[in-house]
């Protein structure tokens, strides 16, 4: 049957520096930090993305910040129904003329929405999405794939671009000096793991930050504690990282005593700090809270 990439269409439907600049000139479109905008103009690396992805005809891909349409081709062409939820009404009226244009064939695949992605709900898709595919603003990455994982159960598995850094702090594992509040929620879902560098010179406009891809698998669901009970625990652990648990988790708790009992009860030594817990350890926390 092929991988992806050998789905995909020539090179040249694909679109490169000068299509680029020139759908962003026809626009009036000036790429800004604050909507985080680095569009892809390397067909390869949209081939490797889409690749590594492993998207087909079989799934409905969620493409987050779809911009001026590189990815949006890629993942059409390989077969997949794209739903690209894009914040900017500009770009989110010519992605479908510019899918029309380039790739008529397999127009009909693709819808767009024009919202937030961090305010859709799962009654905004028609169909609901199975993968999510993105190139994400740097700014909202942890975020927007909290929040659809949590909004779209039907959301198995995923491939997104984001800051390395943010990559780093996504994919690690406890007792690392990166891990965080992002490594533990991802974990409640499934299993991030950081899958390749992506050079600068593939965005216009160059951004003054490397970039990875990460992909997530959704996992079975680890416990019936309550989610948002769950992670309040993980924020307060991590809000005073060099504070023993006991201390850091006392305004949660209602104080610090209490605090101790809880961790006492859940098996976890209360001079122990945060980043040594596993997604596991915290749901004993809140079991022991009575959040189950």
């Amino acid at each position: 049957m092929g991988t992806a990439a050998d789905r995909l269409p020539d090179v040249t439907a694909l679109l490169g520096p000068a299509e680029i600049r020139g759908l962003a000139a026809e626009l009036n479109v000036r790429p800004t930090k604050k909507l985080g905008q680095n569009f892809v103009h390397d067909p390869n690396t949209v081939r490797r993305i889409v690749d590594l992805a492993g998207v087909g005809p079989d799934d409905v891909v969620l493409e987050v910040g779809p911009g001026l349409g590189s990815l949006t081709l890629g993942l059409l062409a390989a077969g997949a129904r794209v739903v690209a939820v894009e914040i900017d009404p500009v770009l989110a009226e010519r992605l479908p003329l510019t899918i029309a244009e380039r790739a008529p064939e397999v127009a009909d695949r693709l819808t767009v929405l024009t919202a937030d992605a961090l305010r859709v709900r799962a009654s905004d898709f028609e169909l609901a999405p199975t993968s999510m595919v993105a190139n994400l603003p740097y700014n909202v990455a942890v975020p927007v794939v909290l929040t659809l994982l949590a909004e779209l159960p039907s959301l198995r598995r995923g491939m997104v671009m984001v800051q390395t850094e943010v990559a780093d702090r996504m994919a690690a594992g406890p007792g690392s000096r990166i891990y965080g509040v992002p490594s533990v929620k991802l974990a409640w879902y499934g299993n991030a793991r950081k899958v390749a560098a992506v050079p600068r010179a593939v965005f216009w406009p160059v951004p003054n930050v490397d970039s990875a891809l990460v992909s997530f698998e959704r996992g079975e669901l680890l416990s019936t504690v309550d989610r948002v009970a769950l992670f309040a625990i993980v924020d307060a652990a991590f809000s005073q990282r060099r504070k023993t648990l006991r201390a850091a988790l006392a305004t949660w708790a209602g104080s610090a005593d209490r605090a101790g009992e809880l961790l006492a009860t859940a098996g976890i030594d209360p001079k122990t700090r945060g980043e040594q817990l596993t997604v596991h350890d915290f749901v004993r926390i809140a079991v022991a809270a009575g959040q189950a």
